[in-house]
């Protein structure tokens, strides 16, 4: 199993990936969203290989915080190939990220699940994960 930044080349499998989560997008847009994250400091997109192939994918912020002394860290997008599940994928790349955000200083990772993904549910109250309700969305 390896995990590693998410490359140009990785952009099929992750829409694939991504589908699977719902999240259709047209051929070249993952290509695009790669490309204009590449340089930032404060994101990383993440594949989990598994003999040569893209399996699992992890998208995480690193939010700073003026009130407080440490920052935070938002997963925004986790997600395992379906057919590829309980192989300990999303635990690697959970507990991947939690180590970048402790080697940032980070205090707390936020992750908002959809309400009809329970399996995911108690894979993140496996993982310390604590349900924190109630998050309001504005859309534009």
């Amino acid at each position: 199993m390896n995990i590693r930044k998410a490359e140009l080349k990785d952009a099929g499998a992750i829409r694939i990936l991504m589908e699977q989560l719902g999240y259709p997008t047209e051929e070249g847009f993952m290509t695009k969203k790669l490309e204009s994250f590449s340089d930032r400091t404060d994101h990383r997109d993440l594949v989990c290989e598994l003999e040569g192939e893209v399996l699992g994918f992890i998208s995480i912020h690193f939010i700073p915080q003026i009130a407080f002394e440490a920052d935070y860290a938002v997963i925004s997008y986790f997600v395992v190939d379906d057919d590829s599940r309980s192989l300990g994928i999303g635990k690697a790349l959970e507990e991947h990220c939690t180590a970048l955000a402790v080697e940032r200083k980070c205090k707390r990772i936020m992750v908002h699940s959809n309400a009809r993904r329970t399996d995911a549910h108690r894979f993140y109250l496996r993982q310390g994960f604590v349900e924190y309700p109630k998050d309001f969305v504005k859309f534009l």
